[in-house]
């Protein structure tokens, strides 16, 4: 991971709507986007950043590149992302929402076999408040701290943010995982990222209803995370109106002692409470658990062998 003052970025599909509003608030805010890429659009500029027809073009002309911010649509981002991979770069993050899920299956066993992170899609991106702005999240909301926030949940990881930085808990990282059916890297990976990251004391867990996602992590927690954690699950007063989950989060569930209800805010909470996290009702209450589990130090539960 290299999401720092020294990295350098690009951001493909920087003349689709949304690159072209956030490419120069990322720009703003740390001065690392080094060019755009935009077939058709080579030889122009957006506030000062050079585009280009291809990824090697840009290469060949601002040198190495360690990230790449993806704005492009649904079904040119699997393209987008190859083309990035076969560069060398190996930091992906995918702003776009409703990549088909096939085409982030092969994205996600190439990026593997490649070692390249992938960060969504449908997702706000990261920031490493003070330092670097990679997606959509506003700036304002956040502080330089040591509370890292890892989250599914998109606006709401602003909300949460806002909260803890008025009361005075800064954030060491904040991101959004991504929202789709298929996403790049997961919970676990980043809360394996966030453990074992110096500049990080605790953990907020950002949750929803829908998937198996949050019982997995809490598992996960409970067997390799040392540093407290701390939960918020959205969803939790809508209806059960159809089943989500899948033959394999019902096993899991069944062997966490959760039953037939995983997906579920309660099957969530209940598996998040069995690793020991604290889960709130309101994001307004996480300031007050990092208060709780900041004093205790260290999570209690011991990691298993």
């Amino acid at each position: 991971m290299n999401f720092t003052l020294e990295s350098k970025v690009l951001v493909q599909g920087i003349t689709e709507p949304l690159g072209s509003i956030y490419a120069p608030l990322m720009q703003a805010y740390s001065g690392q986007i080094l060019a755009g890429i935009s077939p058709g659009h080579g030889g122009q500029e957006l506030e000062g950043i050079p585009i280009f027809d291809l990824v090697e073009q840009a290469l060949f002309s601002v040198g190495t590149v360690d990230t790449s911010v993806i704005f492009v649509p649904p079904y040119q981002v699997l393209d987008a992302a190859l083309e990035a991979i076969a560069a060398g770069i190996r930091q992906l993050i995918v702003v776009t929402e409703g990549v088909p899920p096939m085409d982030m299956m092969r994205l996600c066993r190439i990026a593997e076999a490649a070692e390249t992170l992938v960060v969504g899609p449908n997702c706000p991106g990261i920031i490493v408040p003070g330092q670097i702005l990679l997606g959509t999240h506003p700036a304002e909301f956040y502080t330089p701290g040591k509370v890292g926030i890892v989250s599914r949940c998109g606006t709401l990881t602003y909300e949460v943010a806002r909260e803890l930085s008025q009361a005075g808990f800064g954030q060491s990282i904040a991101l959004g995982i991504g929202s789709d059916r298929v996403i790049g890297s997961t919970f676990q990976q980043w809360l394996q990222i966030l453990d074992e990251d110096e500049e990080t004391e605790a953990i907020v867990l950002v949750g929803k209803i829908g998937s198996d996602s949050e019982e997995v992590a809490a598992r996960y927690i409970i067997e390799a995370i040392d540093k407290p954690v701390v939960a918020y699950i959205a969803g939790r007063t809508l209806p059960q109106s159809q089943y989500t989950g899948h033959a394999g989060a019902v096993v899991s569930s069944q062997i966490a002692g959760l039953r037939d209800e995983v997906g579920t805010a309660k099957s969530k909470i209940a598996a998040l409470k069995q690793a020991k996290v604290p889960v709130a009702e309101r994001p307004s209450q996480l300031p007050d658990l990092l208060k709780q589990v900041l004093k205790g130090g260290t999570k209690s539960s011991p990691k298993k062998g």
